[in-house]
């Protein structure tokens, strides 16, 4: 159990209760982990702004990135925000389920962004020359990987953020694997 409490609006600076009145207006809620963030007067602040940032990646590619180093780094927060989102997205739960294991056996080009995306997770950026080579021959481009490299950083940071402390999932729990 978390003793990293998650903040009422009435407990966070007033800029960041006015990120969570935008949060509420667009999402219907604000999700534990943004909330959490905002026992910093910036943190929260800076991370929206990143991760609402221009990049080539599609919504869907982004989803495939975020769920493959979820399920590397562990954090079952991320699992689980991600699962509901990529199902958005049109993505079944059985293909998010082999996305999270670095994955995609139905779309060649997606596959090797999800091959890439694991193996930049489990090696720190120390991806083979084959994976690469996979991943340009499917179609991506340098500006894409410069692109996957900020949003594998995106990511790390909230599955940092929630393995150190756990605060509450707040979306349906992802199935384990």
């Amino acid at each position: 159990m978390s003793t990293f409490n998650v903040p009422t609006r009435e407990e966070v600076s007033e800029s960041n209760q006015a990120i969570f009145d935008n949060l509420n207006k667009a999402l219907g809620f604000v999700p534990n982990i943004y909330a959490a963030m905002a026992h910093s007067k910036t943190a929260l602040g800076d991370y929206l702004q990143f991760s609402n940032s221009k990049t080539s990646l599609t919504g869907k590619e982004k989803e495939v990135v975020d769920l493959a180093i979820s399920q590397v780094n562990g954090c079952r927060y991320c699992q689980s925000a991600h699962t509901a989102i990529s199902k958005m997205k049109g993505l079944t739960e059985d293909q998010i389920l082999e996305l999270r294991q670095g994955n995609a056996s139905w779309d060649s080009k997606l596959n090797a962004l999800a091959n890439i995306s694991k193996e930049i997770a489990e090696t720190r950026g120390q991806v083979s020359e084959a994976t690469k080579t996979a991943f340009y021959n499917a179609g991506y481009t340098k500006e894409n990987l410069v692109d996957l490299v900020l949003a594998v950083g995106m990511i790390t940071v909230t599955n940092t953020f929630h393995n150190l402390t756990d605060v509450a999932i707040d979306f349906p729990v992802a199935q384990a694997i």
